[in-house]
This record gives C-alpha cells, structure tokens and sequence, in this order.
C-alpha cells in the first residue's frame, strides 16, 4: 500500500529526513516514532504530499504524494490542526465533504458515523466554544469524510484526557479493522505499543530500529526474571542485582550504603569492623562478627553473631556469607520478608533455586519483565547512531 525508498530532505545543511526506506501493508497499523526532532512530522508530510522530498520516492497506492488521485484516497490529521471556530461541526464537516465532492447524503451518513463512534454530542454547537477533546474528535471525523483507504495520523491523542484516549485509539483499530491502512505516530510509546503492528524508530533523521514490538523487544531489549527467596542468596554467578522486599537493604560489609542493585561483583567482602563503621554511620549498632542483624532502634540484635533477635523476630540473614548483613531501616527489629534477585536466564534461576534450598530457605515467586518500547526507545533514542546500527535498521 505505501513505499518508501531512501526518503530524505533537507533544509539548507541541516537533514531532517536521512534515507528512510519502510513498506506498510494494507489494514496494517504503523507506528513511526522518536524524539522530538527525530524527522517524525517531517515523514508524514512528505507522505501527505505537503512536502517535497530533496530525494528519493514515495508511493501510495501506487501514486506519489502529490497526484490528486491520491490525495483524494488520503485522510491526513497533523498534530496541531485549527478549526474553522465560527463553524458548528456539521456544518465543518460537510464543508470539507463538499471539496471531495462527496454526495451530501453520503457525506451526512458518514459525518454521523463517525461522530457517533467517537461520542461526540452538541453538533450544532460553535466549534470555538467546544473543548480541545471535542475538536480533535471533529478533526479526526474530517480525515474520514472522503473515506479515504490510508490515513495519517501526527499524534492523535496529544493532550487529550485518558477517556478520550481511549476513545481514539479504540476507534483507531476499528479503522484497521475495516482494512483501512493507517500511519500513526505519537509520543506516549504505550499507545504505539498497544495498537501498532510494526513499528519504526527514529532518531536524528535516521531509521534506528524497526519491526513488531516484539522483534524490536528481541533485537535491543532482553528478558528479565525476577525471583524471589526467602533467603538471601549471594555469590550466585550471573545474578545482577538482589535487594531485599520489605524496606530492608541488603548490604556488603565494605560500608557500601547503597542497595546491591546499585553495586558491583557480591563476591566482594570486607571486615566486620569496617561494617561496622557504616553501620554507625547511619545510626545503628553491629557488634562483632560479621552475621549481624543490625536494628536501628538498638532492639533485637543477637550479640552472639547468631543472626536471630531475642523477640524472635529476626532472621539469618546472612548465615551463610560474611560479608553481607541486612539493615532494619524500620527500627522494629524486623528484617526482610522476602528476597528479589535479578537474573538474565532460567539457568541462573536453576543456579538461584539451588542456592536458597541450601541456605534453607525456597524460591516463593519468579516473575517475567519484558522491557517495554518505551525501555528500548530511551536506550536507543540517548545512544549515537554507529554505523553497524545504520546499516542493520535499513
């Protein structure tokens, strides 16, 4: 339905558009996004044929973007897009139908379809006194009145409220239902995520990433697991971060403050004495031996290194590695309920479950995070585009 081949344009020296090449099938939903600057906008109006490309091609349906033919079989809604204000909606609509010379009974089934589907009362109400979620809804009613077959839409939801949101993003998939095709663009990622069938990325002019969300997911993100034990289990190989649940930090007796997702190598001990320095920097009491519970409140501590409070509270925390103790940042002489480590693989899960069955404790939970568009996007979107990047993204 749409092809584009090394699209780009330019202003004076700067690139705006750099060599974009995308295909979009027909009832396909397709997602263009990037930073501000990116040569988002810049796509869809060469697309639109506001726009002349420096070079390159771009085709409709088989037509260029300029051929009126095309234009005819294009709904085009820009990001900011001005109303007549002294027009009622009707009377807007049926204006715009009469540029298409759109027969004025086909023209009002389709302006009340539209509305209807998009909730949109007071019809005869003055188009300057409507809210902004009311003008966008006649906007995107106006980019249906030629019941075009590709429709370009720059931001559909921007500013709009999560109700009417959701309003244009259902009747966004209905359009695809109804095989029409639609360029979508925006910057809230989840709203890209949750209707677009590929999706391209770009950024400084330039294609970065581009596929479904889950080949991009594939390609630039990984899947995390998170496991949770009722013990600590440090020293496992492959384990990136582990930190307790329940307002309890697990911490290296190196007087390192941070929690251990913020941290490098658990394999890295230190002292009891030099725990015990960081533990009275933040206001708390270790007494020798480096298994210790330590209580801010200076309650619940074993004094024999045991690692179990005399209220029965406590627990071993730390057993069976000296080099880390667990911190009561609640001052109730209670310690974590529960520990979360992050792992890359379902071996180091193995390696995990193993370890706590050791310490005598269980894994209770394990849990999948995928990273989300918006994850990839912020990664990709703050990294320079290196030139293996360029060529993989074509």
């Amino acid at each position: 339905m749409i092809s584009v081949e090394d699209l780009r344009k330019t202003y004076g020296d700067f690139p705006a558009v750099v060599g974009s090449s995308f295909s979009v099938e027909s009832g396909e939903i397709f997602g263009v996004v990037g930073p501000n600057g990116a040569g988002k906008t810049t796509t869809l109006k060469m697309l639109a044929g506001l726009i002349e490309p420096t070079e390159g091609t771009a085709t409709v349906g088989g037509l260029e973007p300029g051929d009126p033919e095309m234009r005819r079989s294009l709904g085009f809604l820009p990001e900011e897009s001005p109303l007549y204000e002294d027009m009622t909606p009707l009377s807007y609509l049926r204006f715009f139908a009469d540029l298409y010379d759109v027969p004025r009974e086909t023209a009002d089934e389709r302006i009340g379809s539209a509305l209807d589907r998009l909730e949109l009362d007071h019809r005869d109400r003055r188009l300057g006194d409507m809210s902004k979620g009311m003008k966008r809804k006649v906007a995107i009613a106006r980019s249906l009145v030629n019941d075009p077959d590709v429709l370009i839409y720059d931001e559909p939801a921007s500013g709009l409220d999560p109700l009417t949101t959701n309003y244009v993003l259902e009747f966004t998939r209905e359009l695809s239902d109804r095989g029409k095709t639609v360029i979508f663009s925006a910057h809230n990622l989840y709203h890209v995520e949750s209707i677009c069938d590929r999706v391209v990325i770009m950024n400084r002019g330039e294609i970065v990433a581009r596929g479904s969300v889950p080949e991009i997911r594939a390609e630039h993100g990984r899947t995390e697991y998170h496991v949770y034990t009722t013990v600590p289990t440090p020293g496992v190989d492959g384990v990136e971060s582990m930190e307790p649940v329940d307002g309890a930090e697990l911490h290296r007796s190196s007087g390192d403050a941070r929690p251990v997702s913020e941290r490098s190598a658990p394999n890295d001990h230190s002292t009891s004495a030099e725990a015990g320095a960081a533990s009275a920097g933040r206001g708390g009491d270790l007494t020798d031996g480096a298994n210790e519970v330590v209580d801010d409140a200076g309650e619940g501590v074993d004094d024999a290194g045991e690692g179990t409070d005399d209220a029965g509270q406590g627990t071993d925390a730390a057993a069976d590695d000296p080099g880390f103790s667990v911190v009561d940042d609640a001052g109730d002489g209670r310690t974590a309920d529960a520990y979360r480590v992050v792992v890359p693989d379902m071996a180091t899960v193995e390696r995990v479950r193993e370890a706590a069955a050791a310490a005598g404790g269980e894994v209770t939970d394990i849990r999948t995070q995928e990273p989300s568009l918006e994850d990839i996007f912020l990664r990709i979107a703050g990294e320079p585009i290196e030139d293996g990047e360029r060529e993989a993204a074509r």
